[in-house]
């Protein structure tokens, strides 16, 4: 082989694979997820509505601690139905209409007490509120987030062996491992 053809071989192949690997890697950047459907008013505003459901004590973090908006942002958008994000969200935008960052702690209270009421009395199964949604993430996102596992329930990070019948007493935590 001569030299001029190792040249153009060598150019080649050195020249394909940068110019393959220039077109390989803009087929490798992640899609944009679609995030329009919750800005940061309205992941604070989850936070807050959280935090009233479930406030800190001097015993446990409440669910602003455990960034409970932001759990339900990502549960809403990757796991809702178009139908159910819809209703997540426009019960969203009745708490922004109803002023809910601008109310006094007892009136958050007393508002989503009155939520609760309204929304046990619905037959849930035939339609879809907002509400029973809300509080569903609220305790699942806190209780399975690392602040609501390891402070506010018992938590065993090494649980060993199995124990069926734990001993109890009034007033313990329930245990997040056992």
């Amino acid at each position: 082989m001569n030299r001029r053809k190792a040249l153009k071989l060598t150019a080649g192949v050195v020249g394909g694979t940068i110019i393959g690997s220039e077109i390989f890697l803009t087929g490798c950047v992640n899609k944009e997820k679609n995030t329009g459907l919750f800005s940061k008013v309205d992941i604070d505003l989850l936070d807050e509505v959280g935090e009233t459901i479930l406030p800190k004590t001097d015993r446990s973090p409440g669910a602003k601690e455990a960034k409970i908006g932001e759990f339900m942002k990502v549960i809403v958008l990757d796991c809702y139905s178009p139908k159910e994000q819809e209703v997540f969200k426009n019960g969203l935008t009745e708490l922004k209409r109803k002023a809910f960052m601008g109310q006094s702690p007892e009136e958050r209270f007393n508002y989503l007490a009155q939520l609760d009421k309204e929304t046990r009395n619905l037959n849930l199964e035939d339609s879809l509120h907002f509400f029973p949604m809300l509080k569903q993430l609220t305790l699942w996102g806190y209780f399975t987030s690392e602040p609501g596992a390891t402070k506010a329930l018992r938590y065993n990070p090494i649980p060993g062996e199995y124990i069926g019948c734990v001993p109890y007493k009034a007033g313990d935590r329930a245990w997040a491992t056992r």
